[in-house]
């Protein structure tokens, strides 16, 4: 998808409240008001509507509340200096480009944020669908000196800070494992953690996280499970707070990322199994097991210390490192 640069100067210029005349706008771009013209109609192609009116000029047809770098440095001034914080508008996949950026040796906390990705991948090279102002996307490069094999349970921590950070909100977010924020057994976001390194030596993951928070129906109709968003949780929820700041929330996200990222540095994933445990969305259910080789139907029994998953097949017990699980609807 091609967009130009100046598409996203321009919604960040408009305003849902009054019209801009395309004349002021080719003014202070020193360009023409055809190529105004020809950079909002790249606005639609993402998605977001815009009126025109002859001898008025544009406005968005709603509000629009785009990423502002300085508002979340703000937000995380506690602990700012653990992340090297970029923020671009547009960008093929986040994942893809701070793995890149790792082979020429970007420091630990560098965090890549996307207001849209056009190949963002979700695990097992599925694709992950976003939309301008609808969603937040982002990546974040950790370095670990303990080598891979010590990072069991590492995609469950990242989604405990994400959740607790949804739970500061008023939403009752709950986990799937491996990697799934769930809102009353619909997928509210998702994790892709990808690492280069050795098993025993340095190693680098790369954590992409996808957050829906006010995804269009259209959208939610095309993905083939169960999803949710923020602002259709906070409703079902009752919740009235301010209306949802996508800066807040990921300042909430790198806040319990950072804390919990270095407790599992120092002590791995067993000290914080049972905060997992309290929000395992399928605790002691029956589920679909769909393991590299065969699926098939287990009771979900616990999370083991390493972040393996512990089920119960035919009355034997077996711990789960590679798999997925789904639950049928009715059970």
């Amino acid at each position: 998808m091609q967009i130009r640069p100046l598409t996203f100067t321009l919604l960040r210029e408009l305003s849902a409240d009054r019209f801009t005349s395309g004349a002021a706008l080719a003014t202070r771009h020193g360009i023409s008001r055809s190529a105004i013209s020809d950079a909002l109609k790249d606005a639609s192609a993402l998605g977001v509507p815009i009126f025109s009116l002859t001898r008025r000029g544009y406005r968005l047809a709603e509000p629009l509340a785009l990423l502002d770098i300085d508002d979340i440095r703000r937000r995380i001034d506690g602990v700012q200096h653990r992340f090297d914080l970029r923020v671009v508008d547009i960008i093929d996949s986040t994942n893809t480009a701070l793995l890149a950026q790792a082979m020429s040796g970007a420091p630990s906390g560098t965090c890549l944020v996307a207001e849209l990705q056009t190949a963002g991948r979700g695990r097992r090279g599925r694709a992950w669908h976003s939309a301008v102002g609808a969603s937040l996307t982002f990546s974040l490069l950790w370095r670990f000196e303990s080598g891979a094999a010590s990072l069991g349970g590492l995609s469950l921590v990242v989604g405990l800070a994400v959740a607790n950070a949804l739970r500061a909100l008023g939403l009752a977010a709950q986990l799937k494992w491996p990697n799934d924020i769930l809102f009353r057994n619909q997928k509210l976001g998702g994790i892709l953690i990808e690492t280069q390194g050795d098993m025993l030596g340095p190693t680098v993951a790369v954590v992409g996280i996808g957050i829906n928070v006010r995804l269009p129906d259209s959208m939610k109709a095309a993905i083939d499970q169960p999803v949710t968003d923020i602002a259709a949780a906070m409703m079902e929820s009752a919740v009235t707070p301010p209306a949802m700041n996508r800066n807040a929330l990921l300042a909430a996200v790198l806040t319990q990322l950072v804390a919990l990222l270095d407790q599992f540095q120092r002590s791995g994933f067993a000290p914080l199994r049972d905060q997992w445990r309290a929000l395992n969305a399928h605790q002691g259910q029956m589920v679909d097991v769909h393991a590299p080789n065969e699926t098939y139907t287990a009771k979900l029994i616990d999370v083991a210390l390493d972040g393996g998953l512990m089920v119960e097949r035919n009355g034997m017990a077996v711990t789960l490192s590679a798999a997925e699980i789904s639950v049928r609807a009715g059970r």
